[in-house]
């Protein structure tokens, strides 16, 4: 869902916390194998005041929800893939929305890294294959949702074989 935050209630894009969302989704999915979790651009918004470090420490919480999600009933809790957002690029039309965030973003990467270690789960810098929008500095254009759908292809064949 646009505009979905991390771990954080939008006082006024309400209904876009992450975490709230999180737990039932996964649980009307189970079981899972796999749980691929990228968020964390729309933290970047000034009206959060948040620091980059900020916004990875939400991610961490959704990594831990998923890594557990089924070790109550199964006992086997499904791998999880975290997702760094590429960098921000020239803000156009949200430039006062997300002030401040081009810098920030830029250091999303290098925290979610050390969080995927630290939670023990896999990786993947989407800044790798693809770049946000020349139109809004924000979204991904069709052709970078092509070049990333089969970057991830890729590296779910070789986590789940």
């Amino acid at each position: 869902m646009n505009g979905r935050t991390t771990v954080w209630d939008d006082p006024i894009e309400e209904v876009k916390n992450g975490k709230t969302y999180f737990m039932p989704c996964l649980e009307s999915h189970w079981p899972l194998d796999l749980v691929i979790i990228m968020l964390g651009t729309n933290g970047l918004k000034a009206r959060f005041g948040l620091t980059a470090f900020d916004i990875a420490q939400g991610v961490c919480a959704l990594v831990s929800t998923a890594q557990h999600i089924n070790l109550c009933t199964s006992g086997v809790a499904p791998t999880a893939l975290l997702l760094a957002p590429p960098p921000l690029g020239k803000l156009t039309v949200f430039a006062e929305m997300f002030e401040g965030a081009q810098a920030k973003s830029g250091k999303l990467g290098p925290y979610y890294w050390a969080i995927a270690e630290e939670r023990g789960c896999a990786f993947y810098d989407t800044s790798t294959v693809i770049a946000s929008s020349d139109i809004d500095g924000i979204h991904f254009e069709k052709d970078e949702h092509a070049k990333l759908g089969d970057a991830l292809a890729g590296k779910v064949r070789e986590m789940i074989g």
